[in-house]
């Protein structure tokens, strides 16, 4: 494990027990957390994109922001739906967020997940073409990305420009080189993780998967990364790629840890379907005493595979006690699991 980072999913609600009460809690206290777990010494903060939730949503101001903030950590979204994406617009914001941090854009993409609407995305204007399905619309505003992302022009320029034109064909601005190469795919099953290499994207892997063994969560994670890092050997890709995997994680050193947490010590997989066609394995949860934790997690196959692990973030109890865990990770816990 080389890498270590948070991803937070930026819930709110308007409770006494939430210290996360509107949107603009949820945005202004990611960008606190990015600050804590930088100064702690973490290696990224990832921000989860969901529509149409209480949940953090557009991503681009909160990464340009946290860009701004920050110097050394790594910036990134787990993941952005592309059903619901203009891809050229995407990538001007891409673009200048990358540009603002200084290249340390890692930028989560995917199909997406099950919706709190139905078809939200064609509330944004967008629907398959003819004889594609939601899951191919969203490979197609990839392809498109991922291809305005190597920088080459393709727009003819106007012969009575309002501005001097560089010479030759135009593309979408400000152009971040390098971005390109830190594109990643969220993939559920093994299939889209070969078909992630091929398009020269890592691997991000999150609490779930597709079922596709019944066997363990963490063993079938394992195998999706094998599937992934052959197909991108066969693929001949210069780079090296990366992988990483989400956990929750929640260390037992006080009271309140306790309270918070105590009864998850007995979390185990769960199997279940979460769409028409998708019989899917959830993780289960860590929680315990760091020393039980270490070993417990140097069990878990996928952790010991993937370069990056992401601790999923319980945001709703504010920065300080996230700040807490994350350090209690950081110094108690990931040390004896190789990093650093």
């Amino acid at each position: 494990m080389k890498k270590i980072g948070f991803l937070n999913f930026g819930h709110w609600t308007d409770s006494p027990q939430s210290a996360v009460r509107s949107a603009s809690d949820a945005l202004l206290q990611s960008i606190d957390l990015a600050v804590a777990a930088e100064e702690l010494g973490a290696d990224g903060a990832y921000f989860r994109v969901h529509h149409f939730a209480r949940q953090l949503a557009s991503p681009f101001p909160l990464l340009a922001a946290v860009g701004a903030r920050t110097s050394r950590i790594e910036i990134g979204t787990g993941v952005i739906d592309m059903r619901y994406e203009n891809p050229l617009y995407m990538a001007e914001d891409a673009g200048a967020a990358d540009l603002i941090s200084g290249g340390r854009l890692q930028l989560g993409i995917s199909r997406g997940s099950p919706e709190q609407v139905v078809d939200g995305w064609r509330y944004f204007g967008y629907q398959p073409a003819e004889g594609e399905d939601q899951a191919d619309m969203a490979r197609r505003h990839t392809e498109v990305f991922l291809e305005v992302l190597e920088g080459k022009g393709f727009a003819e320029p106007s012969p009575r420009p309002m501005f001097p034109n560089p010479p030759g064909l135009l593309r979408p601005e400000p152009h971040s080189p390098g971005l390109r190469d830190r594109i990643w795919w969220g993939a559920a099953s093994d299939a889209t993780a070969r078909w992630t290499a091929e398009k020269g994207m890592h691997l991000m892997s999150s609490t779930l998967k597709a079922d596709e063994s019944g066997e363990p969560f963490h063993v079938q994670q394992r195998k999706q990364i094998e599937v992934f890092r052959e197909a991108w050997r066969q693929a001949g890709h210069e780079r090296e790629p990366r992988v990483s995997v989400s956990r929750s994680i929640m260390p037992i050193t006080t009271d309140l840890d306790r309270m918070y947490f105590g009864h998850e010590g007995r979390s185990s997989d769960q199997f279940g379907q979460i769409e028409a066609n998708l019989r899917a394995v959830f993780g289960k949860t860590y929680a315990a005493e760091p020393d039980v934790l270490v070993r417990e997690l140097a069990d878990d196959e996928a952790v010991a595979a993937a370069d990056t692990l992401l601790l999923t973030v319980p945001n709703q109890l504010g920065v300080d006690y996230n700040a807490h865990l994350l350090e209690t990770v950081l110094t108690q816990v990931a040390p004896d699991l190789g990093w650093r």
